[in-house]
């Protein structure tokens, strides 16, 4: 493929935001102790490094995804909101010191009111079938271009 495909350009941005994540990680990583739920801001500083380290290797292997147009764009943008809306439902709820609804192994004893365990929780999981859908899509794009289904 040429520089210039849009599998290519997806696969630089997700190189470029994989590297923002681990940047967004190392600094919320001094942050930690001033937030109002230290727990859920260790969860959140984890979990951007490991989406930060997913969205590298998925933009190396981007560019070799056997999808068209559409179907790339969709698992792009579905796997970048997926990424991001769990991650702001996380740095969230440690700001908010709430988020016991949603995800009460993090969060512990932080609850707050209705209003912020219902904006955690709709980000929260709506990321789930946004992610599920990009995952299926890349997985059947790394299927081998004219391989005949009658070898075995």
């Amino acid at each position: 493929m040429n520089a210039s495909s849009p599998l290519s350009r997806q696969g630089h941005r997700l190189l470029q935001i994989g590297v923002a994540l681990l940047l967004f990680s190392s600094f919320e990583g001094f942050a930690i102790p001033y937030l109002a739920a230290p727990r859920l801001g260790l969860s959140a500083h984890t979990l951007s490094g490991l989406q930060g380290v997913l969205l590298l290797a998925l933009g190396l292997m981007w560019p070799r995804l056997n999808l068209g147009a559409a179907m790339s764009r969709v698992a792009f943008w579905f796997l970048i909101y997926s990424a991001l809306a769990i991650l702001a439902a996380y740095v969230m709820a440690s700001i908010w010191g709430a988020g016991n609804e949603t995800m009460p192994l993090a969060a512990g004893a932080f609850h707050w009111s209705a209003f912020q365990e219902g904006v955690i929780k709709g980000i929260g999981y709506s990321s789930a079938p946004t992610g599920l859908i990009s995952f299926a899509l890349i997985l059947w794009g790394l299927r081998l271009a004219g391989a005949s289904s009658t070898n075995a």
